[in-house]
């Protein structure tokens, strides 16, 4: 557990601006850098053992080989004797024969000794070479994890830091903290391309669709209204949380199509996605449309010169605040939000 302790020794400020490549959060390696070295070392030795090997393997080889040389001497002389035994004695052309077997056997041994040693040197430095490199494997894997726990800004962009429980409190993440695996601790925002995360309820989702245009509102400036355009929605609901269970919103991500310089991270907003729309409209408020029944022809009560009366008008798109008055209406007509008494 120690050579994998999630302590961060060095974190990047938030809000710091960093380019890509930068160091922004370095954990605790102690004990991972102090293994690096024991490979290294290692490896180390082993390279020398296996220079060793393959020197003492050359003198053996060359001592096989002199030894082939001299049986093959022998050979060559006794099979020169053999060939003067016509003038030789009977027991000398018996003991030339004799030395001639002789020298044959021990070199046909000798030869066979030598392509079984020849195996035995390339199989003992094979072995020396497949535990030399699966030590180097060993030690590209732990430098290959030394290096994750120091973690370097993939774009360039802002630093973001997420909150932590520390003790009985919460904060932000800062250094000497201790975050478990998997845990999101970072993040770095480009402030050149930035995005709202958002929730829609559940009711409300079936009326979403990629690609459609939104406006935004930052409750940090109310002078500021962004266009976005939705990138993407959740395909499950969020869980409630403290709200009642059936209670349930989906995730929506919109991308923000201009910039202020004033948009940071972080910041709350809200986002009125447009789902339709119409050039020109007259716009009258949700409250002051009445219907006789669900199949009743939507109607409102107008301000007259005798007071109120009722005109039926025809409706076209509509939110949950204002409706678009197709006929009926004019710009300017008074109509009550409440039912008024009729004259």
């Amino acid at each position: 557990m120690s050579d994998f302790s999630l302590i961060l020794l060095n974190v990047a400020t938030a809000g710091a601006h960093v380019k890509k490549g930068d160091v922004v959060a370095e954990f605790d390696r102690q004990y991972m850098l102090l293994r690096l070295d024991d490979y290294r070392a290692s490896l180390a030795q082993m390279d020398a053992n296996i220079k060793k090997l393959k020197a003492d393997l050359a003198v053996a080889k060359e001592a096989h080989n002199q030894i082939e040389r001299s049986v093959k001497a022998d050979l060559e002389k006794a099979l020169l004797d053999l060939k003067t035994i016509a003038v030789r004695s009977d027991i000398e052309a018996e003991r030339f024969k004799l030395a001639a077997d002789e020298a044959q056997a021990r070199y046909k041994q000798t030869m066979a000794e030598i392509k079984l040693f020849d195996e035995s040197q390339r199989a003992q430095l094979r072995a020396a070479v497949i535990d030399r490199n699966q030590a180097g494997i060993e030690f590209q894997r732990s430098e290959r994890n030394a290096d994750r726990m120091v973690l370097k800004a993939p774009i360039d962009g802002i630093v973001v830091m997420q909150t932590i429980r520390r003790g009985g409190d919460f904060g932000q993440v800062r250094q000497g903290d201790q975050v478990m695996s998997g845990m999101f601790f970072m993040s770095i925002v480009d402030p050149t391309s930035m995005v709202v995360d958002a929730t829609v309820n559940q009711a409300d989702s079936e009326e979403l669709r990629l690609n459609m245009k939104a406006r935004v509102h930052l409750d940090a400036y109310r002078d500021i209204e962004l266009p976005a355009t939705v990138t993407g929605i959740g395909a499950m609901t969020k869980p409630g949380g403290w709200r009642a269970s059936y209670v349930r919103e989906i995730p929506v991500r919109l991308r923000l199509d201009a910039m202020d310089p004033r948009v940071i991270p972080d910041l709350s907003a809200s986002a009125d996605v447009v789902l339709g729309s119409v050039l020109d409209a007259l716009v009258a408020p949700r409250g002051a449309l009445f219907q006789d029944g669900p199949a009743g022809k939507p109607f409102v009560y107008l301000e007259g010169p005798q007071g109120w009366i009722r005109r039926e008008i025809e409706v076209g798109l509509e939110n949950n605040v204002a409706v678009a008055v197709r006929a009926g209406l004019r710009k300017g007509d008074v109509v009550a939000v409440e039912k008024p008494p009729v004259s």
